[in-house]
């Protein structure tokens, strides 16, 4: 098991992209109805439940998502991670939406910007390595 890592500019500058294989989509999701396979993330709002599931699960009119996972082990206490990420990909007018784990972050984004966003989010890796 790795150690967390709290440095901000260690985070970064280890946070090895990868894409995740698989398109996505974020649903509300009623209760008692059983969760579809490869079912990523789940989050409880004021308005219910909410999944982020493999788009062919979802309504038709999902958004298609792609999964970027930051391979870092970043610290529940680390502070900018998520920021920098963020940050360098609202300035190319990507939306994220990142959804944090124990051991990762996981930014998913439109699918037609996947490929851009491991571009930009590979340059944030290097800038912050130097």
């Amino acid at each position: 098991m790795t150690t967390p890592v709290k440095n901000t500019s260690a985070m970064i500058a280890g946070m090895e992209p990868m894409l995740v294989d698989g398109t996505f989509a974020f649903v509300p999701w009623p209760d008692g109805k059983a969760w579809p396979e490869g079912t990523r993330a789940s989050c409880v709002e004021d308005e219910g439940l909410s999944l982020v599931i493999p788009v062919d699960a979802a309504p038709d009119d999902a958004v298609p998502m792609r999964c970027i996972t930051l391979q870092v082990h970043s610290s529940l206490e680390g502070v900018g991670l998520t920021a920098a990420v963020s940050a360098g990909l609202a300035a190319a007018g990507i939306p994220a939406n990142v959804v944090a784990g124990y051991h990762h972050d996981h930014v998913y984004l439109p699918a037609d910007k996947a490929d851009l966003a491991m571009d930009i989010l590979r340059q944030l890796q290097q800038e912050a390595a130097i």
